[in-house]
């Protein structure tokens, strides 16, 4: 199983430069041998601070050379298709083909409100603008503006062809067979949606069965990580990180909340294998359970809720030590 960097960027507060921090744990992670760096796309609030990654990951391209650099996700609803294509066209360039691409419809209500976007055509949105990504990346002709426009090219390709590996952000079970028929990856976020792995195995299944059989598709589910030797800091941080995003109202985390407030609890979410703190050893051990229901890739999360960039790297350097080390 892979195991990857997943930032959210979130606001750790006043004299922190998250964004150069990113470029630190991208470094981190390439030299560590982990699979690959994958940044979120927010924009007007302080529950991410990067509202452009390709710009981001660029950066992180040029501090490493192998490590795979993705968007998780660029919110499809916000943006032209034909931008995105091109931005994520030049960046596989500049990258030597190691873009990753996760897509997705948007959910924080403040989002929407600052695009003026109504949040319920938010599905319809994203199913025309993906229609054309995929066109335009494999360089057919497609509509830049309206309907009835003059159909336009990329001149700059993707080195990876037709374009590069698309997962696309799954947060409500009904949408996973739509992901599964479309031959994308899914990426899930277990902490907000499911109550147990057991759960977590049941929508994995889903998925399978709903893949086709042409395809090459992954399970990628991202996790709250802490490796080191003090795991209650961890927790506490954790804590700091869902009482955040309690506030800005993620309508995901509250409705799981609204089922069971307990199921939301930091502690409870440890307990049901959808966070892993403790030393390298037992982190790993959580992760073997992930690998053991069908996940392909994890998603850590390892520098959440204003955890220090020297805690966050320490973790990715343990757990690269560990995998290395291993038999």
């Amino acid at each position: 199983m892979k195991l990857s960097v997943f930032t959210v960027l979130d606001d750790a507060g006043p004299g922190r430069d998250r964004p150069r921090e990113a470029i630190a744990l991208a470094e981190a992670a390439d030299r560590a041998g982990f699979s690959g760096l994958w940044v979120a796309e927010h924009h007007f609030t302080a529950t991410g601070l990067c509202p452009s990654p390709p710009v981001l990951l660029a950066a992180c391209g040029a501090r490493t050379t192998r490590l795979r650099l993705g968007a998780l996700v660029a919110v499809l609803p916000f943006h032209r298709p034909v931008d995105l294509a091109e931005e994520y066209a030049l960046l596989d360039r500049l990258v030597g083909g190691r873009v990753n691409m996760g897509l997705g419809s948007g959910y924080i209500p403040a989002e929407f409100a600052g695009y003026g976007i109504d949040p319920a055509s938010r599905h319809e949105r994203f199913d025309r603008a993906y229609d054309t990504l995929v066109r335009a990346m494999a360089g057919e002709p497609v509509e830049a503006g309206g309907p009835g426009d003059p159909p336009v090219r990329l001149n700059v390709l993707p080195v990876q062809r037709p374009h590069p590996p698309f997962w696309i952000a799954v947060q409500r079970r009904e949408a996973i067979p739509y992901v599964a028929r479309r031959g994308a990856s899914v990426a899930l976020i277990p902490y907000a949606t499911v109550r147990d792995l057991e759960e977590l195995a049941e929508e994995i299944r889903e998925f399978r069965a709903a893949a086709r059989p042409d395809a090459r598709q992954e399970v990628a589910v991202a996790l709250h990580v802490y490796a080191g030797p003090d795991p209650a800091h961890a927790r506490a941080a954790f804590r700091r990180y869902l009482d955040d995003r309690h506030h800005l109202g993620s309508p995901h985390l509250e409705a799981k909340a609204q089922r069971d407030a307990r199921q939301v609890e930091p502690a409870a979410l440890e307990t049901a294998g959808l966070a892993a703190f403790g030393s390298p050893s037992e982190v790993e051990a959580r992760l073997a359970a992930l690998a053991k229901i069908g996940v392909d890739e994890v998603l850590g999360i390892f520098d959440f809720g204003g955890l220090s960039p020297t805690e966050a790297i320490a973790s990715v350097e343990s757990l690269g030590r560990l995998r290395r080390d291993e038999p």
